[in-house]
């Protein structure tokens, strides 16, 4: 599979007290179709990923880095305001809370811009600067380029999790970032002061939703 990849659709990232961090994938359009995927990094450090199938989770681990990679059915749904999420060990129940103010300025811009890889090399540095451990360009595995267009911010109000029949504790931040890949997700965002503030409805979720992205090629 060469060339440029392009997968649209959403990530929500999520932390537990007990050190248990996730970051779910649900992709819209991708090379493979429409799959969501679930990436975790246990209190020991440990990195698993779970995948739908074996050509998803080949590309998935040939790009981040796992320690296990387990083959299971992958179900994750975003309905109204809730995200749930079943794949194999992992079980989620989440509320999406409102549009945080970096997601407001995220929608007033053009998505053109927004999702073009020159706008998303130029701006990662400040990216990381304002919101460490967070990138929207750098080199991912086998040498791709991996881009980040962000088009929406929410941040996850509230989570049941659980792995492995256990719970995970409460919703706390992603600390320490998780070590997928180069970026990790940005930290729990501020929310907007009212929707008259904020662009009204709103749109997409997560503590870091991906729009048209990420592209690697």
């Amino acid at each position: 599979m060469g060339g440029r990849r392009v997968f649209d659709g959403h990530i929500a990232g999520i932390g537990t007290a007990s050190g248990l961090r996730a970051v779910v994938g649900i992709w819209q359009e991708s090379p493979f179709g429409p799959f969501a995927d679930a990436m975790v990094q246990l209190p020991t450090g440990r990195r698993i990923l779970l995948a739908p199938t074996e050509d998803v989770a080949g590309f998935i681990a040939a790009t981040y880095s796992f320690e296990e990679v387990r083959v299971v059915d992958v179900d994750a749904v975003r309905a109204g305001q809730a995200l749930t999420v079943d794949a194999g060990p992992l079980v989620i129940r989440a509320g999406i809370g409102g549009r945080a103010l970096l997601g407001a300025l995220l929608r007033s811009m053009p998505r053109p811009l927004a999702v073009h890889t020159r706008w998303l090399t130029a701006v990662s540095p400040f990216v990381a600067a304002a919101s460490p451990g967070t990138r929207t360009f750098g080199t991912a595995g086998n040498g791709r380029l991996e881009y980040y267009g962000v088009t929406d911010l929410h941040h996850i109000s509230s989570a049941v999790v659980r792995w492995e029949g256990e719970g995970a504790g409460a919703l706390s931040p992603i600390n320490p970032p998780v070590t997928f890949g180069f970026s990790s997700v940005p930290p729990r965002p501020q929310p907007c002061p009212g929707p008259d503030h904020c662009g009204g409805k709103p749109h997409g979720w997560g503590q870091l939703p991906i729009e048209a992205g990420p592209m690697m090629r």
